[in-house]
Parts: structure tokens; C-alpha cells; sequence
């Protein structure tokens, strides 16, 4: 009997542990710690293991705590839509008083960890979860402009790092922001493309034209051009303390022109695989244009 029930606790253990990782998007919100980490190493004049610590632990729950917030809201449209209708609270498995209670201890604890680095820190992860959760999800079934919105909460993470080391806001942590910022575009564009009837079940308009179409692509493009350009830029000393040596920087042009390629094909193509081509060449592209970053600081 003592076993069976021993049995029962660690399932449900289990699957609520399962649900946990999925409500916060724990893929998602690993990533945006490691950026965050990143814009950290680059601030930081001496790296502090408790500071890592606690930017990771903040980083973390307050992605999750957007990711929670965002799916109580859109629970109905979650529904609808394939990709969604087996998340926690449409299928039935977390209600959403219990996803509410995750959602609100995770800001606390955010904010909390964020604060014990700087109250610079914390102010820009209690903006990101603002931005996200009040202004982004609400527009997302109302204009394509909420791309542009949700840009800016989607920026942050890079120079959060940045801010926590150095409790400083300049023109260091400001580059680091525009890169993540403009890398958004092709990055949610072609995720947009992807699962644009999927979206559409939902009411969403991810699109900027709101078809999958050349002009789309074309935006794209640009886009993933500025992107390079404000990446490459550290190079030539426009930045204050963020800078690249020239390896480096020739690393991360080519980083980015081989995106480049992947936004022109789908400009060409205009289907589904050239769209998933691009979207994981992006999630490549600022990952390792964030290592570079990093390796040229420690090594140069």
C-alpha cells in the first residue's frame, strides 16, 4: 500500500514537474539565460559566481513568469490552435488559478534576485514582464505591430547581463539591445511563416503583411541586414568597452550573411521548409555571435 502511494506521489510529481517546464517554456527561458549571462560576462569586470547565480535564477523566473502569465491569457485561443491545445491549461491538466500562483511567485522570486544584483536589474526584468504580458499579448490578435512591441521585452535579456555586472545603462548594453532587437524580426517572421494556419486558428496576426508573401520576405531581409550591421559595429569603436577584435568580427559577419542567405532563399521559395531553415539558422546565429562576443573579450 505504503508503495502504491509512494508510486502515486512521484507521478504526480512528475507530471506536474512536466507541466511546470512547459508553462514557463523552460526551452525557451534556458536560452534567455544564457543570453543574459552572456551580456554579463561582456560587462563584467571581475565574474562573481553568486552574481551568475542569481541573474540565472532572476532570468529564469521571470521568463517563466511572462511564459505563465501569457498562457492564462490566451488559455481560450491555446485551444484552438495544434500546437497549443496540449499546454497545461487547455487540456486540463493545471487550472488557472494554479498557473496564476506559479506566474506570481516567479516574479516575486525575479525581481527579488534581480533586485539583490541591482535595482537597475530588476527594474528592466519587471518592464520586460509588463511589456509582454500587457501591452505584446494583447495585441497579438489585433495588428502585426505586436512583433514590434514584443521586440522590446525580447531585447532586454542580452543586456540585462550587461546592467547586472555593472549596474550601468549606456551605449554598451544599449548595442547589445538593438542586436537582440533587430535579430527578432526574421527569428519570429519565420516562425510566424511557419505556423501562419496554425496563427490564423487563434485570431493571430504574426505576419507584417499578414500573408506569407514576398513583402514579407523582403522586410525579412531587411531586417536581417540592420541586424548584422549594429552587430558588427563593436568593431569600430563606436561602442565604449563593447568591442570586437577583427577575427572576431569578421566571425560574426559571416554569421550573419550565411542568415542572410537563408532570408534570401526564403524571399525565393516562399514556403514552409525555407521558413524553418531560417528560424533555426537564427537561433544559431545569436547563440554563437554571443560566444564570439564572449571568447574575444577573454581571449583578446
Amino acid at each position: 500500500m505504503k508503495s502504491a502511494v509512494g508510486s502515486l506521489k512521484s507521478t504526480s510529481l512528475a507530471l506536474f514537474y512536466s507541466d511546470f517546464k512547459e508553462i514557463t517554456k523552460a526551452k525557451l527561458a534556458v536560452s534567455v539565460v544564457f543570453s543574459s549571462i552572456a551580456g554579463y560576462f561582456l560587462g563584467a569586470y571581475q565574474i562573481e559566481l553568486w552574481s551568475v547565480l542569481l541573474l540565472a535564477f532572476g532570468g529564469y523566473c521571470m521568463v517563466g513568469a511572462s511564459n505563465a502569465y501569457n498562457q492564462v491569457i490566451e488559455r481560450d485561443l491555446d485551444a484552438l490552435m495544434k500546437r497549443t491545445r496540449n499546454r497545461p491549461i487547455p487540456s486540463g491538466r493545471m487550472t488557472v488559478n494554479m498557473a496564476m500562483t506559479i506566474a506570481i511567485v516567479l516574479t516575486l522570486l525575479g525581481v527579488l534576485a534581480l533586485y539583490a544584483l541591482s535595482p537597475k536589474t530588476a527594474l528592466f526584468g519587471a518592464i520586460s514582464i509588463f511589456l509582454y504580458t500587457s501591452v505584446y499579448t494583447p495585441l497579438k490578435t489585433k495588428t502585426p505591430l505586436a512583433v514590434f512591441v514584443g521586440a522590446f521585452p525580447g531585447a532586454i535579456p542580452f543586456m540585462l547581463g550587461w546592467v547586472a555586472a555593472t549596474n550601468d545603462f549606456g551605449i554598451e548594453p544599449g548595442t547589445l539591445f538593438m542586436i537582440q532587437f533587430f535579430w527578432q524580426f526574421p527569428h519570429f517572421w519565420a516562425l510566424g511563416w511557419m505556423l501562419d494556419e496554425d496563427y490564423k486558428r487563434g485570431g493571430f496576426k504574426m505576419l507584417p503583411t499578414g500573408k506569407k508573401d514576398r513583402s514579407t520576405a523582403l522586410q525579412i531581409i531587411l531586417y536581417t541586414f540592420w541586424m548584422i550591421v549594429i552587430s558588427i559595429m563593436p568593431a569600430f569603436g563606436f561602442t565604449g568597452r563593447l568591442h570586437l577584435t577583427l577575427p572576431a568580427a569578421v566571425l560574426v559577419l559571416l554569421c550573419g550573411l550565411v542568415m542572410l542567405l537563408f532570408a534570401f532563399n526564403l524571399y525565393i521559395k516562399k514556403d514552409n521548409p525555407s521558413a524553418r531553415k531560417l528560424m533555426l539558422a537564427s537561433v544559431t546565429y545569436i547563440s554563437l555571435i554571443q560566444i564570439i562576443f564572449v571568447a574575444d573579450k577573454l581571449i583578446s
